[in-house]
């Protein structure tokens, strides 16, 4: 490809490479918006989204808790501090351990691209406080099209997947996709050799976790997951001005384990509907109208029936399945978007009502039965949200002003009559300002105020042993927050550079000294900055990089404790790359993810200094022909012992005493292959 080619991607979508086909993504130039190009023909190693996003963005940590479904911290902000979306629809997990976080509910072979949007600039989504994750899936083609892949790779993995799009027979305006997968894997091993049992074992030899938190013999030999996923959509154009979405996606995983915590989860269910109606050019005020309506369900029993804790009291090495405790949650989210869009002069304004329903509910079981001493961990509990939202784009010449308002009125209920209903009301906005001085810079900035409530087990979670962890009285977090940047562009190379300031008013926050009513609020500060860019150096020879760094305060140390550092802000943290484009079939890239020591951790609960690393990825990508294409890769190339998250003890993590906690390491070195077949 041309350099052209490359300067024209890299300025208008600020991916992190350039070795992209244009017709794959089509989003709309954003200062504020990073863009992780063409997932599914790239990131075809794993189907975790999780990992795929750290890897390819700097600003972007992982969570690992298993060989799947992991989760991810976005500018040192996690859970419910970042929205995440999939084509617009909100999914929860139901696991209040974060074993299913809404990023593992859909795969990577099914994403077509992902924005990452920093900042408090989102007024249409309930609840984006510093940022939010838009999963976009692929779309079906007008002519008829598909491909077959087939993945292996260490430890057992392996994947089939398969998709296929076009239109219906003998029609031009009602169009198809259909998309599956299957896959498995082993457990991987560490740089140090240990897999997930021998991770357990060097933690029990540390006197860390329990002898119980060891699987029992006739499951050390498991496979950490099983996943398949079906989706299906179906547009029609019902005329040239109005179009139909039809969407519908499955996601089964079964037997994921998860060895520093003390529970795996048997299975992990959900089903995501969507639809959507859109109408342009109806009149001189709706120059685009859209209506959502959507429902995402997870189903998700995590289980100690795999580890020897379920019998403790065994002495022939046989364990009894019956003692063993699960925890069985459920969650259903509930949607529907109106908004509206027209032009008036030089204004783009959007209005929009927003309405959401989520429902959480939990049981504890023993000897497979409901363990009626305990109950409920979450009883039926209900957040309902009405938004409002309007916004304003101005274009005066050089300069484009966006203005943002939402209100929200939020209620929270349960069945438990001793724990009490909340209300909560909030304004929010944001102004967002870009000026372009030339056709090679361009300046931005933005100042605003966004807010999200406690979820149901903040509130009102109680755990195994009977203990009331949640906190009824918990206010809403207020995140006020200022972004400013620089964008700029030369002949061989662009560069991106972002700076932050964060004021959060009532960060929720675990206090691990506490035994009951463990969250609490406390005002907090972030900041930090992202650095970004591409240089080409000839027509084959092209490089991309990014990295970020962000600096977490409480104002005061939480109840009983001392430590003002925030939890989870990883360290200075570099993805860098240089890619190679030997002929128009043969592209080769090596990539390095580097992080520095992280030595500011909230030590008070449970996170504990890790050290620095440096990670070698290569792959290289043959085309064959039209029809096939081969990838063979390595991740860890020099089998680097290294974790990359903390241990938070607002995660239930392997322990003594609850005093030091179980630290995972990541993969050590993994070979893999991907087979495509194109038709």
């Amino acid at each position: 490809m041309k350099k052209g080619i490359y300067l024209s991607l890299a300025c208008s979508l600020w991916m992190n490479a350039a070795e992209v086909e244009l017709e794959t993504i089509h989003v709309e130039s954003k200062v504020d918006t990073e863009v992780i190009k063409d997932v599914s023909g790239e990131d075809i190693k794993s189907a975790d989204l999780g990992e795929a996003l750290a890897e390819q963005s700097s600003s972007v940590s992982l969570v690992r808790r298993s060989g799947i479904a992991n989760d991810i911290v976005l500018r040192g902000q996690k859970k419910d501090n970042i929205n995440v979306t999939i084509d617009g629809t909100k999914v929860h997990g139901a696991c209040p351990n974060r074993m299913d976080p809404p990023v593992s509910h859909v795969l990577t072979n099914n994403i077509d691209y992902v924005e990452i949007n920093e900042g408090p600039f989102n007024v249409e989504d309930f609840g984006a406080l510093s940022g939010d994750v838009k999963i976009h899936t692929i779309k079906p083609s007008e002519e008829f099209e598909g491909e077959l892949n087939l993945g292996l790779g260490s430890w057992g993995y392996q994947k089939g997947s398969f998709s296929m799009s076009g239109a219906v027979a003998d029609t031009d305006n009602v169009r198809f996709l259909l998309s599956g997968s299957a896959e498995k894997s082993g457990q991987y091993e560490d740089g140090d050799g240990d897999d997930f049992v021998g991770q357990i074992a060097r933690s029990i030899s540390e006197g860390i976790a329990p002898m119980g938190a060891q699987y029992q013999p006739a499951y050390r030999d498991m496979d950490a997951y099983s996943k398949k996923t079906f989706m299906a959509k179906l547009f029609w154009d019902i005329t040239d001005n109005q179009e139909l979405r039809l969407s519908y996606t499955a996601n089964r995983s079964d037997d994921v384990l998860y060895p520093s915590s003390k529970m795996d989860a048997l299975y992990d269910d959900s089903d995501i509907y969507n639809m959507e109606y859109i109408a342009k050019d109806l009149g001189s005020y709706s120059k685009e109208l859209n209506l959502q309506v959507y429902q995402s369900d997870v189903d998700h029993p995590m289980t100690t029936l795999y580890r020897m804790m379920s019998d403790s009291n065994s002495t022939d090495g046989v364990w009894d399945s019956k003692k063993a405790m699960t925890s069985h949650l459920t969650t259903k989210m509930q949607g529907v978007k109106l908004k509206n869009s027209f032009d008036v002069d030089n204004h783009t304004i959007t209005a929009g009502i927003d309405y959401s329903l989520r429902n959480w509910d939990g049981r504890y079981y023993m000897n497979m039965m409901p363990n009626n001493t305990i109950g409920k961990s979450i009883d039926d509990a209900d957040t309902k949200n009405i938004g409002l939202f309007v916004k304003d784009h101005i274009k005066l010449d050089k300069l484009q002003i966006d203005l943002a308002l939402r209100y929200d009125d939020t209620k929270i209920t349960n069945n438990n009559t001793t724990q009490q209903d909340n209300n909560y009301n909030e304004l929010t906005g944001y102004i967002f300002a870009t000026y372009q001085v030339n056709e090679t810079t361009k300046y931005f900035a933005g100042l605003g105020k966004s807010s999200r409530v406690p979820d149901a087990r903040e509130l009102y979670f109680i755990s195994s042993m009977g203990t009331e962890v949640g906190t009824d009285t918990l206010k809403n977090t207020v995140n006020y927050e200022f972004d400013i940047g620089v964008e700029k562009k030369y002949e061989n190379a662009t560069i991106k550079a972002k700076a932050f300031y964060s004021k959060l008013d009532g960060f929720i926050a675990y206090n691990a000294d506490k035994m009951m009513h463990a969250f609490e609020n406390v005002d907090a500060t972030i900041y930090g900055f992202d650095l970004s860019g591409t240089y080409i150096a000839t027509d084959s020879l092209y490089f991309d990089y990014g990295m970020s760094y962000q600096k977490g305060e409480k104002d005061n140390p939480l109840r009983d404790q001392n430590g003002t550092n925030m939890p989870e802000i990883p360290p200075f943290k570099l993805n860098a790359a240089v890619n190679y484009d030997y002929d128009e079939s043969l592209a080769l890239r090596a990539e390095v993810v580097v992080s520095d020591t992280w030595t500011d951790y909230d030590e008070d609960n449970g996170e504990q200094e890790l050290d620095a690393y440096a990670v070698l990825n290569l792959r290289a990508t043959k085309q064959f022909n039209k029809n096939f294409e081969l990838t063979v890769g390595v991740d860890n190339l020099f089998d680097e012992t290294y974790a990359v998250s903390n241990t938070y003890k607002d995660l239930t993590l392997l322990s003594i005493d609850n005093s030091d906690v179980m630290l995972m390491n990541e993969p050590g070195r993994y070979f893999y292959t991907n087979i495509r077949y194109k038709f």
